[in-house]
């Protein structure tokens, strides 16, 4: 039909399916058409090899558009198929057009299939700790290209080039895996790159993770104390004869004019030391050294699951300016993650230009003591050969600010551009409001997400940490996967979590995965942070309809439940005591504890072990498991927590609003509790001066349960407090991502005292989900959105809101506006082969809509701003 087309086919969650290791890979794909109620009834799949016949499911009755199983001949190592799809609707006299094919592509699958052999630079003595190297070798073609292909990977992070060219635009490869169990190795189509006759293959070669500085301690060389090149080109020709080129003993090192490079210090580049021509044939590389043969288990090279960190925006200079010390600082208007590329002036050689990063200023200076030891400082040495263009390549910087000394003239803000650096995730999700600080906090959000969203998924960018920590992810998950398609990325640090989970520590979650051994403490099982190998497969699943996760992780997730259950005890009461992150950096605890929380953290693990328990029953019938044992589970400690925490009323023991949040979040009450609970919460936000009070696990519950106990108008006001503790105070104070602290900043402009202070930590920010699924009121109601929840709550304060997401079925739209208070306008977009549940806030009936633009209108009640008590202190009356 004319109206009706198919976006071209994705393969399981990757944005380009080149070099997978999937053997039968599901395939989605996406229906557009304004056709009101449109649903599809029949699909038919083409999947093509190179040549031969193609193989056809023919018409398949079935309205199952995502993740559908592959049932062409599986794939071998090098296959490449041309998959497309046709689909039928209800009504239809015929079948879509066929929409454009998609070429999908094996990587290499078993290990006989890999010849390289891993080569080591060598260097000269005294090159440092933080050395660069270059890696190369030349090799005749006698026969024209017809494919090639470059499989590479590293011990360090590469950037490889032909014939003078750099392969690919990825960022710090391969990225930081759990090594020992798991590396990824890339595939790249460099059939451009070659020619017949004499070729050259070079590699730049720098620690990156496996044998840089990683963590606080000082330490260096965690995996291994140098670097290594793993590279096997392969080359197709007309006769079908194949040419292949490995790293082998032939290749040559040299040090590199990057003289320094290293994830946390920076990076130092000598132009004077540069080398013309090193990556091209006919380079006299006859001073350089040979290299040096290692070992690597091919056993442990898996295909990446997600997309590659790229370069995704640039980022203008705003403002540069002179400190009070006279240092020359420049200010992006972003805190950011990446680094900068500088357009050099034409100076003498010698001239020596030093970068520092940071991303606050501090009375005027650079505010460099958050950064605790990593140096966070790019150097370049010009050459006096002119202009040019430079930028970092194996480091990057969490920054807003830079400091430049050694400029030669005038600095122009056109001298330098911020290179923002991220996993290149596809955008999913918008959210917009009447409210532009509730909109900057968003924002903010997004920025935080971006930054920390780097390979695996950090708590921060800037300091000397940087660590995958598992409960900012547990918690900021939702988020996550509304803003971003993080489904392939995460994908593969849940393989990292659950290798080191069960082969290295006997069922405990670390902390943070990859792990090292940073902490004073042995490992042990942690309330909320060990949790993430339940919730994030779970909200994954929910958010992507993809039951294969749970099945990928259930021997991690059930191992968590063993261990956590384990240390709860018979009795469920956690009676080994000990240390435990619990709600961590309440607004209460002091800057040298961020653990000294008002609700222990026994009361924090009984809830999060009922929770986890009940998901896990709840997946098991997903899975089609038996689940019966975590029901159980899940009943004994929610009994616990109400007999231990709870009143026969329904008020907590510790009152506090993480204490209450959790009790009704995680249904632990029991109905008769549950209302007075509700009220207790709202009376307890009151208490706080609708300020904030809760820390890492407490602050994504607590306007979802105000809501949920009918006190939205408490949860709103929570929302737009300005005043520190909240979350629009680091707004006022000019933020532009998320804050690890309540108040990173204090409002004299001095960072805060703590240990412990960043301005890019997405954890507190995970109260956007609230903002997606209840203010503009955007949900799925069923795994993959195949079923949307629209069900705005507007509140006093926000007179607009709305929200997109680009579903598995394509785009869904939520806005509204509200006049004169009781007004509610609502505008739907139910993307095609999927329906709605549209419940207006005015009392009546759900309404079920199918795919189209739906308008709706009602009368509400006129909002009611909470009563404050006579005490409470209005910053706004007081001007």
């Amino acid at each position: 039909m004319s109206d009706l087309t198919v976006l071209p086919v994705t393969v399981e969650h990757h944005r380009e399916p080149l070099g997978i290791d999937d053997t039968r890979p599901r395939l989605s794909w996406v229906s557009r058409t304004e056709l009101p109620d449109w649903r599809q009834v029949a699909y038919e799949l083409e999947i093509a090899p190179a040549d031969g016949a193609a193989w056809s499911s023919g018409r398949v009755d079935s309205a199952e558009s995502v993740l559908v199983a592959w049932e062409a001949p599986a794939l071998v190592s090098r296959d490449r198929r041309a998959v497309r799809v046709r689909v039928w609707g209800e009504g239809d006299t015929g079948p879509s057009a066929w929409s454009e094919a998609v070429v999908v592509e094996a990587g290499l699958l078993e290990p006989a299939d890999w010849t390289a052999t891993l080569v080591r630079p060598v260097l000269p003595a005294g090159s440092g700790d933080e050395a660069v190297a270059l890696l190369r070798r030349e090799f005749t073609l006698d026969r024209p290209v017809v494919r090639a292909r470059l499989y590479a990977t590293a011990q360090g992070v590469y950037e490889a080039e032909l014939n003078g060219s750099v392969v690919g635009d990825q960022v710090l490869a391969p990225g930081w895996t759990s090594y020992t169990h798991r590396l990824r190795y890339q595939t790249y189509d460099v059939t451009g790159l070659l020619t017949e006759g004499v070729n050259a293959i070079g590699v730049h070669l720098a620690d990156g993770w496996f044998t840089g500085f990683l963590g606080f301690t000082g330490k260096r060389g965690w995996y291994g104390d140098r670097t290594g090149a793993f590279v096997q080109l392969e080359v197709d020709h007309p006769d079908g004869s194949r040419t292949v080129v490995t790293t082998d003993g032939s290749w040559r090192s040299a040090p590199s004019p990057l003289t320094r490079a290293g994830l946390y210090n920076g990076e130092t580049f000598d132009a004077r030391r540069e080398l013309p021509g090193w990556s091209q044939p006919s380079f006299d590389d006859a001073d350089w050294a040979p290299v040096e043969t290692g070992s690597l288990d091919v056993a442990t090279l898996v295909a990446p699951t997600g997309p590659p960190v790229r370069r995704t925006e640039t980022v203008a200079v705003q403002t540069i300016s002179t400190s009070p010390s006279g240092a020359t600082l420049v200010d992006f208007g972003q805190n950011l993650v990446g680094r900068i590329r500088f357009s050099l002036p034409d100076a003498p050689a010698g001239t020596e230009i030093t970068v520092r990063h940071a991303e606050v200023l501090e009375h005027g200076e650079l505010g460099t003591r958050p950064l605790k030891a990593a140096r966070a400082t790019d150097v370049v040495v010009l050459d006096g050969a002119g202009p040019r263009t430079w930028e970092p390549r194996f480091t990057f910087h969490g920054f807003r600010y830079a400091e430049v000394s050694g400029w030669p003239g005038e600095l122009r803000p056109e001298d330098l551009q911020a290179v923002v650096v991220h996993t290149d995730l596809h955008r999913t999700g918008t959210f917009t409001c009447s409210d532009p600080d509730v909109e900057r906090l968003h924002e903010n959000v997004v920025w935080g997400m971006r930054g920390n969203f780097l390979d695996l998924p950090t708590d921060c960018p800037q300091r000397d940490e940087r660590l995958g920590w598992t409960g900012d992810l547990q918690v900021f998950a939702p988020t996550a996967s509304f803003l971003y398609d993080t489904t392939g990325m995460l994908r593969s640090w849940l393989a990292d979590l659950a290798a080191e989970q069960l082969t290295d520590h006997a069922g405990i979650v670390p902390m943070y995965v990859p792990y090292l051994p940073l902490m004073p403490f042995p490992l042990q099982a942690d309330v909320g942070w060990g949790d993430a190998a339940v919730v994030v497969p779970w909200v994954l699943y929910q958010r992507s309809g993809d039951a294969g996760l749970l099945a990928d992780q259930w021997a991690s997730m059930t191992a968590w439940i063993d261990v956590f259950a384990a240390r709860a005890g018979a009795d469920l009461d956690f009676p080994e005591g000990g240390f435990s992150f619990g709600d961590w950096l309440d607004t209460a605890a002091p800057p040298d504890n961020p653990a000294a929380a008002r609700t222990p953290w026994q009361c924090v693990a009984t809830a999060y072990l009922a929770r986890s328990a009940r998901t896990m029953a709840q997946a098991a019938q997903v899975l089609g498991r038996d689940g019966a044992g975590f029901a159980d589970l899940a009943e004994r400690a929610a009994e616990r927590f109400r007999a231990e925490y709870v009143t026969p009323t329904g008020r907590v023991t510790f009152p506090s609003q993480t204490a209450y949040a959790l009790a009704l979040e995680f249904d632990l009450l029991t109905p008769e509790q549950r209302g007075h609970a509700g009220a207790l919460l709202a009376e307890q936000v009151l208490k706080d001066g609708f300020h904030i009070a809760t820390g890492f696990l407490g602050t994504p519950l607590v306007t979802d349960a105000l809501t949920h106990a009918g006190e939205l108008a408490t949860a709103y006001e929570l929302l737009l407090q300005r005043e520190n503790p909240s979350w629009l105070y680091p707004v006022t104070m000019g933020a532009t991502t998320i804050w690890e602290r309540w108040d990173s900043m204090l409002p004299d402009g001095t960072i805060n005292p703590g240990e412990m202070t960043s301005f890019n930590h997405y954890a507190l920010g995970a109260v956007a989900d609230w903002l997606h699924r209840t203010v503009a009121g955007l949900a799925p109601a069923a795994p993959g959105y195949r079923r949307l929840r629209v069900a705005p709550r507007p509140g006093p304060g926000i007179t607009s809101a709305a929200a997109t997401h680009e579903t598995p079925y394509g785009t869904a739209e939520v806005s509204w506006t509200l006049s004169d208070g009781t007004a509610l306008a609502l505008d739907v977009t139910v993307p095609p082969n999927t329906t709605a549940e549209v419940v207006l806030p005015d009392g009546s009936a759900p309404t079920e809509v199918g795919a189209g633009r739906h308008s709706f209108t009602a009368t509400i009640p006129e909002p009611v701003p909470v009563e404050k008590p006579a005490l409470f202190f209005d910053p706004e009356a007081h001007q």
